[in-house]
């Protein structure tokens, strides 16, 4: 188990270094996508609400003009991830017009795929949380976006963080889900 820790942390590393932004690149995306997660009854996890709050930051800022919100529905649910986020932002003053809500997607991928349409030249902050993000951007790059990352920092398990080495492993192999 050891060995294998070692081995997906430095993947993990090897991930971060081949996805980080270009050198030399001076201009900063005006927008973010948050991706989504775990929502209860049109209330965001607090996973999701420290993404949604990551972005909150950076429009009140100023450093982005416009927060695209990324997430669809469990069987069952009354409420997808995207609107959930987004009526979240607005109750704390982010006008509609600075927001689009992606509301079918349920996995990191579709996040990326669906919310393509709502994204404006010029390069995207994708915000998630930090064991999350190099897979991320791997995919986003894969879809011919033009992301740089915002890590969501926070006390996250060692499964998580493991989950996520694994997952980036199996996606810079060439899987998407």
């Amino acid at each position: 188990m050891r060995a294998w820790h070692w081995l997906l942390s430095w993947l993990v590393l090897f991930g971060i270094l081949v996805t980080a932004g270009v050198p030399g690149e001076t201009t900063e995306p005006r927008q973010a996508l948050v991706l989504g997660a775990a929502q209860y009854d049109g209330v965001p996890s607090p996973i999701f609400r420290a993404r949604l709050d990551a972005a909150l930051t950076l429009f009140q800022r100023g450093m982005i003009e416009r927060i695209v919100v990324s997430g669809g529905s469990a069987p069952g649910d009354r409420h997808s991830e995207g609107d959930t986020g987004c009526g979240y932002l607005r109750s704390r003053g982010v006008p509609q017009a600075a927001l689009a809500c992606e509301t079918k997607s349920r996995s990191t991928w579709e996040n990326l795929a669906r919310s393509r349409t709502f994204l404006k030249p010029g390069g995207v902050w994708i915000v998630t949380d930090e064991p999350h993000l190099p897979r991320a951007l791997l995919l986003a790059r894969r879809l011919g976006i033009d992301a740089r990352g915002w890590p969501v920092k926070g006390e996250f398990s060692r499964r998580y963080r493991l989950r996520e080495q694994l997952l980036f492993t199996l996606a810079h192999l060439g899987w998407t889900h």
